[in-house]
């Protein structure tokens, strides 16, 4: 318990802390970085260069309460195959400022539900991104599949499209937690569409869960994962549930005297760890587990880990392009997010233009910092003599940063020579760590918990 009286002290329990998937994280961004923006740095991408894509699907038949996404709903598909006409537009109007060689590092598509979509408008929407980009020698394709709403006719048409992971959100299987939280899947629905997917060679599946649901026990939580590793997924994805009704308006269905309080959380997260690892799972980062020899772990053994707003990756492309509502793409001069609201966005595609609306250029300044935090994030440490190698200009800041923090947490972290990390038993830290350096102020109402 010691280590937990600590984790206490520093703030485990209380803090309110950015997710860290972007520096700064999104709540930063203005609107004084738009279209013009965008197109430069679509401009600006290098001959050759390889580029991630990420493909936004706003819709959903249900919209589950505990979802914060951009997300809305929709009882026939004529909206979505509106949409996805528009998307086939974007796609155009994003290749026109892009080399022609460019090729494509991966293909993620998100939502929403992207499964909601039928056979065919996803045959043509695949179709023109593949007769757009071309495939790099290393390429992923994934998809979010919701089981309740993938038909095995969409799924056998997403495999021929060369799909070679799989997303599945879980969230949890006990009924109560489901029925609060509006979001019913049943472990069969989930078991025959992962066993239909094995047909279809996946290199990888992964599965989404969350902790700190209404009404979630240790026990259920451990039933829960007994039935996923049942599955034998190679990565999981273990999220805290973040509940911001003033944010997401559809929150407030959940009965917030249902969930757990903060101890109760960090529990279920520790229950949560070790059951994973016991089963042989690698943990990575500070929210992910995978498989020795998946991707993720391969990553973190090189030094490799990425960060982006995915989660944990190990994509190495520097550009990542966000096509459809809301979506962010980063690249090397800052970030630039669509139009959220569907009916603005496709009113700029079909104006001709591109649907940046705000955005966040970075400084010299904002890169070391957005370097060091995802070096905590992804490691547990930072090279602070490489930093300041590469920021010559910074290198007193620098320095007078992480002396700063060792200092605030001095059981937490240690400085070896040139390198800080985070000492065993305190990584649950790294958001505060992280939030330590960020140089943005922002309301704690802003955030999650930091557990």
């Amino acid at each position: 318990m010691t280590n937990f009286t600590q984790l206490r002290r520093y703030g485990i329990l209380d803090a309110k802390v950015p997710r860290y998937t972007s520096y700064p994280p999104a709540n930063h961004f203005s609107d004084e970085v738009g279209q013009t923006e965008q197109s430069d740095w679509l401009r600006a991408v290098p001959e050759g260069a390889s580029v991630s894509l990420y493909v936004h699907i706003p819709f959903c038949k249900r919209l589950c309460w505990f979802c914060a996404c951009r997300t809305q709903g929709t009882s026939t598909l004529r909206p979505v195959e509106a949409y996805v006409e528009t998307l086939l537009h974007e796609i155009d109007l994003v290749r026109a400022r892009l080399p022609k060689d460019v090729s494509l590092s991966r293909l993620h598509l998100g939502g929403g539900t992207p499964t909601i979509l039928s056979s065919d408008t996803m045959a043509l929407l695949l179709d023109k991104i593949f007769d757009t980009f071309a495939r790099g020698d290393a390429f992923e394709f994934s998809v979010e599949i919701d089981p309740t709403e993938a038909s095995f006719a969409l799924l056998d048409t997403l495999i021929i499209y060369g799909m070679n992971r799989a997303s599945i959100g879980v969230q949890d299987f006990d009924p109560r937690v489901q029925t609060a939280i509006g979001r019913m899947q049943s472990f069969q629905q989930t078991s025959e569409v992962v066993h239909h997917l094995r047909t279809g060679n996946l290199d990888s599946l992964n599965m989404d869960l969350l902790y700190g649901l209404p009404f979630q026990t240790a026990q259920s939580l451990s039933q829960s994962l007994q039935d996923v590793m049942s599955l034998q997924p190679d990565r999981l994805a273990l999220y805290g549930y973040a509940h911001v009704p003033w944010m997401s308006k559809r929150q407030v269905l959940i009965d917030e005297s249902a969930l757990p309080d903060p101890e109760m959380r960090y529990e279920l997260s520790e229950v949560a760890r070790r059951l994973l690892t016991l089963d042989g799972f690698e943990q990575i980062g500070f929210d992910h587990f995978a498989r020795p020899g998946d991707g993720l772990a391969t990553a973190k053994a090189s030094g490799h880990l990425r960060r982006n707003f995915q989660g944990y990756t190990d994509d190495t492309a520097e550009v990542l392009i966000g096509l459809g509502a809301s979506a962010i793409s980063k690249f090397p001069q800052g970030y630039s997010q669509n139009q959220s609201a569907t009916a603005k966005y496709v009113a700029a595609i079909e104006g001709q233009a591109l649907a940046g609306a705000r955005g966040f250029a970075l400084s010299d300044a904002d890169r070391w910092i957005a370097l060091a935090i995802e070096q905590l994030m992804c490691g547990f440490q930072v090279n602070i003599a490489q930093l300041q190698a590469d920021f010559p200009a910074h290198a007193s800041t620098i320095s007078t940063a992480f002396s700063q923090l060792a200092a605030a947490f001095p059981l937490g972290v240690a400085i070896d020579g040139h390198n800080l990390s985070v000492n065993s038993g305190f990584e649950p830290l790294v958001r505060i760590l992280a939030g330590q350096l960020d140089a943005f102020q922002a309301p704690q109402t802003a955030h999650s918990s930091a557990i």
